[in-house]
Protein backbone atom coordinates (compact mmCIF):
# COMPACT_ATOMS: atom_id res chain seq x y z
CA UNK A 1 0.00 0.00 0.00
CA UNK A 2 1.06 3.73 -1.21
CA UNK A 3 2.32 5.74 1.89
CA UNK A 4 0.02 8.93 1.38
CA UNK A 5 2.14 11.82 1.21
CA UNK A 6 1.01 15.74 3.01
CA UNK A 7 -2.55 16.83 2.19
CA UNK A 8 -2.23 19.63 -0.46
CA UNK A 9 -2.73 23.46 0.60
CA UNK A 10 -6.03 25.11 0.06
CA UNK A 11 -7.86 21.64 -0.22
CA UNK A 12 -11.63 22.70 0.58
CA UNK A 13 -11.31 25.88 -1.34
CA UNK A 14 -10.29 23.97 -4.21
CA UNK A 15 -12.45 21.44 -3.73
CA UNK A 16 -15.57 24.58 -3.43
CA UNK A 17 -14.04 26.37 -6.57
CA UNK A 18 -15.19 22.97 -8.52
CA UNK A 19 -17.79 21.69 -6.35
CA UNK A 20 -20.63 22.58 -9.31
CA UNK A 21 -19.18 21.13 -12.07
CA UNK A 22 -20.85 18.14 -13.00
CA UNK A 23 -18.86 16.83 -15.85
CA UNK A 24 -16.64 17.26 -18.59
CA UNK A 25 -12.76 17.73 -18.00
CA UNK A 26 -10.69 19.43 -15.81
CA UNK A 27 -6.61 19.84 -15.52
CA UNK A 28 -4.78 19.52 -13.32
CA UNK A 29 -1.74 21.61 -14.75
CA UNK A 30 0.37 20.46 -12.05
CA UNK A 31 -0.27 17.03 -10.74
CA UNK A 32 2.76 16.72 -8.50
CA UNK A 33 1.63 13.79 -6.16
CA UNK A 34 -1.85 13.80 -6.75
CA UNK A 35 -3.33 15.35 -3.32
CA UNK A 36 -5.84 17.88 -5.49
CA UNK A 37 -6.13 15.43 -8.47
CA UNK A 38 -7.41 12.52 -6.48
CA UNK A 39 -9.94 15.04 -4.11
CA UNK A 40 -11.42 16.58 -7.16
CA UNK A 41 -12.20 12.95 -8.89
CA UNK A 42 -13.92 11.71 -5.70
CA UNK A 43 -15.74 15.35 -5.22
CA UNK A 44 -17.02 15.11 -9.04
CA UNK A 45 -17.50 11.26 -10.01
CA UNK A 46 -18.46 12.07 -13.25
CA UNK A 47 -15.53 14.49 -14.60
CA UNK A 48 -13.14 13.21 -16.60
CA UNK A 49 -9.05 14.92 -15.36
CA UNK A 50 -5.82 15.20 -17.00
CA UNK A 51 -3.00 15.69 -14.80
CA UNK A 52 -0.03 17.01 -16.03
CA UNK A 53 3.88 17.26 -13.95
CA UNK A 54 7.51 17.09 -15.27
CA UNK A 55 8.78 15.42 -12.58
CA UNK A 56 9.12 11.10 -13.16
CA UNK A 57 9.03 10.46 -9.54
CA UNK A 58 6.02 12.36 -8.83
CA UNK A 59 4.53 11.02 -12.36
CA UNK A 60 5.49 7.07 -10.94
CA UNK A 61 3.60 7.86 -7.53
CA UNK A 62 0.86 9.38 -8.94
CA UNK A 63 0.22 6.47 -11.41
CA UNK A 64 0.18 4.42 -8.56
CA UNK A 65 -2.14 6.22 -6.46
CA UNK A 66 -4.86 7.51 -9.72
CA UNK A 67 -5.23 3.67 -10.89
CA UNK A 68 -8.76 3.03 -8.99
CA UNK A 69 -10.00 6.01 -11.03
CA UNK A 70 -9.01 4.12 -14.29
CA UNK A 71 -9.89 5.91 -17.40
CA UNK A 72 -11.47 8.98 -15.54
CA UNK A 73 -7.81 10.09 -15.86
CA UNK A 74 -5.13 10.79 -18.28
CA UNK A 75 -1.38 11.67 -17.13
CA UNK A 76 0.52 13.57 -19.48
CA UNK A 77 4.32 14.33 -18.98
CA UNK A 78 5.88 17.83 -19.45
CA UNK A 79 6.28 21.51 -18.97
CA UNK A 80 2.50 22.71 -18.80
CA UNK A 81 3.37 25.56 -20.97
CA UNK A 82 3.51 23.19 -23.61
CA UNK A 83 1.61 20.21 -22.93
CA UNK A 84 -1.81 22.14 -22.64
CA UNK A 85 -1.02 23.65 -25.71
CA UNK A 86 -1.10 20.14 -26.84
CA UNK A 87 -4.11 19.02 -24.86
CA UNK A 88 -6.09 21.62 -26.28
CA UNK A 89 -5.79 20.57 -29.81
CA UNK A 90 -6.91 17.08 -29.09
CA UNK A 91 -10.29 17.66 -26.42
CA UNK A 92 -13.33 20.30 -27.20
CA UNK A 93 -12.73 23.10 -25.28
CA UNK A 94 -16.02 23.15 -24.65
CA UNK A 95 -15.93 20.48 -22.40
CA UNK A 96 -12.81 21.81 -20.67
CA UNK A 97 -14.94 22.93 -17.31
CA UNK A 98 -11.81 23.44 -14.64
CA UNK A 99 -8.56 24.52 -14.52
CA UNK A 100 -5.99 24.22 -12.05
CA UNK A 101 -2.28 25.35 -11.30
CA UNK A 102 -0.61 25.07 -7.97
CA UNK A 103 2.45 26.90 -8.80
CA UNK A 104 5.52 25.99 -6.81
CA UNK A 105 7.66 23.02 -5.69
CA UNK A 106 5.51 20.23 -3.73
CA UNK A 107 6.76 19.08 0.16
CA UNK A 108 7.69 16.49 -1.13
CA UNK A 109 10.45 17.76 -3.64
CA UNK A 110 11.34 20.52 -0.57
CA UNK A 111 11.87 17.33 1.73
CA UNK A 112 13.99 15.10 -0.88
CA UNK A 113 17.28 16.11 -0.22
CA UNK A 114 18.89 14.63 -3.13
CA UNK A 115 16.65 17.53 -5.11
CA UNK A 116 19.02 20.14 -3.98
CA UNK A 117 15.54 22.74 -3.09
CA UNK A 118 16.34 22.90 0.53
CA UNK A 119 18.75 25.02 2.02
CA UNK A 120 20.64 22.17 4.05
CA UNK A 121 20.44 19.87 0.98
CA UNK A 122 23.97 18.45 0.18
CA UNK A 123 23.53 19.37 -3.61
CA UNK A 124 22.63 21.97 -5.69
CA UNK A 125 20.14 21.05 -8.65
CA UNK A 126 16.86 22.44 -8.29
CA UNK A 127 15.21 20.88 -10.95
CA UNK A 128 11.86 19.73 -11.16
CA UNK A 129 12.77 18.09 -14.25
CA UNK A 130 15.34 15.96 -13.99
CA UNK A 131 16.29 15.70 -17.54
CA UNK A 132 16.77 19.46 -18.17
CA UNK A 133 20.09 20.99 -18.75
CA UNK A 134 20.29 23.75 -16.18
CA UNK A 135 21.10 22.94 -12.59
CA UNK A 136 20.87 25.04 -9.71
CA UNK A 137 25.08 24.11 -9.46
CA UNK A 138 25.71 25.77 -13.05
CA UNK A 139 22.92 29.04 -12.10
CA UNK A 140 25.90 29.50 -8.70
CA UNK A 141 28.95 28.37 -9.96
CA UNK A 142 28.87 29.51 -13.81
CA UNK A 143 26.49 33.14 -13.75
CA UNK A 144 28.55 35.85 -14.31
CA UNK A 145 28.28 38.62 -11.76
CA UNK A 146 25.47 40.96 -13.36
CA UNK A 147 22.90 37.51 -14.07
CA UNK A 148 23.76 36.50 -10.72
CA UNK A 149 22.90 40.17 -9.61
CA UNK A 150 19.29 40.26 -12.13
CA UNK A 151 18.03 36.75 -10.69
CA UNK A 152 18.74 37.64 -6.61
CA UNK A 153 16.97 41.07 -6.88
CA UNK A 154 14.29 40.25 -9.75
CA UNK A 155 13.24 36.41 -8.22
CA UNK A 156 14.87 36.97 -4.51
CA UNK A 157 13.86 40.72 -4.27
CA UNK A 158 16.38 40.67 -1.74
CA UNK A 159 17.79 44.76 -1.77
CA UNK A 160 21.46 43.50 -1.02
CA UNK A 161 21.68 41.87 -4.24
CA UNK A 162 24.89 43.41 -5.43
CA UNK A 163 26.78 42.04 -1.90
CA UNK A 164 25.29 38.33 -2.36
CA UNK A 165 26.20 38.07 -5.67
CA UNK A 166 30.15 39.32 -5.54
CA UNK A 167 30.12 36.51 -2.55
CA UNK A 168 28.83 33.95 -4.39
CA UNK A 169 31.51 34.69 -7.41
CA UNK A 170 34.36 35.08 -4.83
CA UNK A 171 33.31 32.41 -3.07
CA UNK A 172 32.37 29.79 -5.72
CA UNK A 173 33.00 27.14 -6.39
CA UNK A 174 29.87 25.77 -4.15
CA UNK A 175 29.00 21.74 -4.06
CA UNK A 176 25.97 21.93 -1.90
CA UNK A 177 23.19 24.11 -1.19
CA UNK A 178 23.76 23.90 2.88
CA UNK A 179 27.34 25.48 2.33
CA UNK A 180 25.74 27.99 -0.68
CA UNK A 181 23.63 29.47 2.25
CA UNK A 182 25.79 29.00 5.24
CA UNK A 183 28.53 30.66 3.28
CA UNK A 184 25.81 33.33 2.95
CA UNK A 185 24.18 33.28 5.65
CA UNK A 186 25.46 37.19 7.24
CA UNK A 187 23.65 38.76 3.99
CA UNK A 188 20.63 37.26 4.52
CA UNK A 189 17.26 38.80 6.48
CA UNK A 190 17.29 37.69 9.82
CA UNK A 191 13.95 37.48 12.38
CA UNK A 192 11.40 36.25 10.06
CA UNK A 193 9.93 33.37 10.08
CA UNK A 194 11.62 32.16 7.48
CA UNK A 195 14.83 30.33 7.25
CA UNK A 196 17.17 33.23 6.14
CA UNK A 197 18.34 31.50 3.29
CA UNK A 198 14.79 31.13 1.97
CA UNK A 199 14.91 33.80 -0.69
CA UNK A 200 17.88 33.30 -1.95
CA UNK A 201 16.98 29.60 -3.09
CA UNK A 202 13.44 30.86 -4.07
CA UNK A 203 15.76 33.09 -7.00
CA UNK A 204 17.99 30.57 -7.98
CA UNK A 205 14.80 27.85 -8.30
CA UNK A 206 12.70 30.26 -10.11
CA UNK A 207 16.01 30.61 -12.69
CA UNK A 208 16.85 27.01 -12.83
CA UNK A 209 13.05 26.01 -13.59
CA UNK A 210 12.12 29.40 -15.60
CA UNK A 211 8.98 29.21 -13.09
CA UNK A 212 7.93 32.83 -13.97
CA UNK A 213 8.01 32.20 -17.70
CA UNK A 214 5.98 28.90 -17.55
CA UNK A 215 3.46 30.62 -15.48
CA UNK A 216 3.17 33.20 -17.98
CA UNK A 217 3.21 30.59 -21.06
CA UNK A 218 -0.25 29.00 -19.41
CA UNK A 219 -1.89 32.24 -18.71
CA UNK A 220 -1.08 33.26 -22.65
CA UNK A 221 -2.39 29.56 -23.57
CA UNK A 222 -5.44 29.55 -21.53
CA UNK A 223 -6.61 33.27 -23.24
CA UNK A 224 -5.83 32.32 -26.41
CA UNK A 225 -7.98 29.16 -25.92
CA UNK A 226 -10.85 31.66 -24.78
CA UNK A 227 -12.38 28.44 -22.56
CA UNK A 228 -16.08 29.65 -22.96
CA UNK A 229 -17.36 27.46 -19.70
CA UNK A 230 -13.90 26.95 -17.76
CA UNK A 231 -13.47 28.28 -13.79
CA UNK A 232 -9.66 28.54 -13.57
CA UNK A 233 -7.86 28.56 -9.97
CA UNK A 234 -3.96 29.26 -9.77
CA UNK A 235 -2.39 28.49 -6.17
CA UNK A 236 0.79 30.81 -6.40
CA UNK A 237 3.40 31.09 -3.05
CA UNK A 238 5.40 34.28 -3.42
CA UNK A 239 4.41 37.76 -4.72
CA UNK A 240 6.28 37.45 -7.89
CA UNK A 241 3.82 34.85 -9.02
CA UNK A 242 0.58 36.11 -7.35
CA UNK A 243 1.49 39.39 -9.13
CA UNK A 244 1.47 37.88 -12.40
CA UNK A 245 -1.78 36.29 -11.90
CA UNK A 246 -3.64 38.93 -10.46
CA UNK A 247 -2.79 41.47 -13.05
CA UNK A 248 -3.40 38.98 -15.64
CA UNK A 249 -6.95 38.29 -14.60
CA UNK A 250 -7.62 41.94 -14.09
CA UNK A 251 -6.69 42.44 -18.10
CA UNK A 252 -9.25 39.12 -18.70
CA UNK A 253 -11.89 41.26 -17.04
CA UNK A 254 -11.41 44.30 -19.14
CA UNK A 255 -13.86 44.98 -22.45
CA UNK A 256 -11.66 47.69 -23.28
CA UNK A 257 -8.14 47.18 -23.38
CA UNK A 258 -7.00 50.63 -25.00
CA UNK A 259 -3.87 52.45 -22.93
CA UNK A 260 -5.34 55.39 -20.91
CA UNK A 261 -3.93 58.03 -23.38
CA UNK A 262 -6.21 57.29 -25.57
CA UNK A 263 -9.25 59.36 -25.74
CA UNK A 264 -11.81 56.96 -27.36
CA UNK A 265 -11.87 53.28 -27.71
CA UNK A 266 -10.00 51.60 -30.62
CA UNK A 267 -9.78 47.88 -29.00
CA UNK A 268 -13.73 47.39 -29.93
CA UNK A 269 -14.71 47.43 -26.51
CA UNK A 270 -15.27 43.27 -26.38
CA UNK A 271 -12.34 41.85 -25.42
CA UNK A 272 -13.66 40.68 -21.56
CA UNK A 273 -12.81 37.19 -21.20
CA UNK A 274 -14.87 36.30 -18.08
CA UNK A 275 -14.78 37.99 -14.50
CA UNK A 276 -12.76 37.61 -11.62
CA UNK A 277 -14.78 35.33 -8.86
CA UNK A 278 -13.01 36.83 -5.68
CA UNK A 279 -11.81 39.94 -5.54
CA UNK A 280 -8.95 38.71 -3.04
CA UNK A 281 -6.86 35.60 -3.20
CA UNK A 282 -8.38 33.27 -0.86
CA UNK A 283 -6.07 31.95 1.95
CA UNK A 284 -5.39 28.88 4.10
CA UNK A 285 -7.87 28.75 7.39
CA UNK A 286 -6.71 28.76 11.01
CA UNK A 287 -6.42 25.15 11.27
CA UNK A 288 -4.96 24.53 7.96
CA UNK A 289 -2.11 26.70 8.58
CA UNK A 290 -1.80 25.15 12.25
CA UNK A 291 -1.05 21.34 10.38
CA UNK A 292 0.55 22.57 7.19
CA UNK A 293 3.02 25.90 7.85
CA UNK A 294 4.19 25.64 4.08
CA UNK A 295 0.01 26.81 3.54
CA UNK A 296 0.71 30.16 4.94
CA UNK A 297 2.00 31.77 1.63
CA UNK A 298 -0.52 30.11 -0.29
CA UNK A 299 -2.89 32.44 -2.14
CA UNK A 300 -5.65 31.18 -4.40
CA UNK A 301 -6.93 33.49 -7.41
CA UNK A 302 -10.61 32.42 -9.14
CA UNK A 303 -11.45 33.11 -12.60
CA UNK A 304 -14.71 32.60 -14.68
CA UNK A 305 -14.50 32.00 -18.53
CA UNK A 306 -17.15 33.20 -20.38
CA UNK A 307 -19.06 36.45 -20.76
Amino acid sequence: MQNIPHIPVLYREVIDLFNDIEDGIIIDCTMGYAGHSSMILDSNPNIKLIAIDQDQTAIDFSQERLAPYGDRVIIRKGRFSAVIKDILKEVNIENVKGILADIGVSSLQLDQKDRGFSYDSDNLDMRMDITSSLTANKVVNEYSLKELEHIILEYGELRNYKKIASAIVNNRPFNSAKQLSDSLKQFMPQGKKIHPATLLMQAIRIEVNDELGELKSLLNSIQNAKFPNAKIGIISFHSLEDRIVKQTFVKWSKSCICPPEVMRCVCSNNNQLGKIIFKKPIMAQDDELKDNVRSRSAKLRCFKMGV
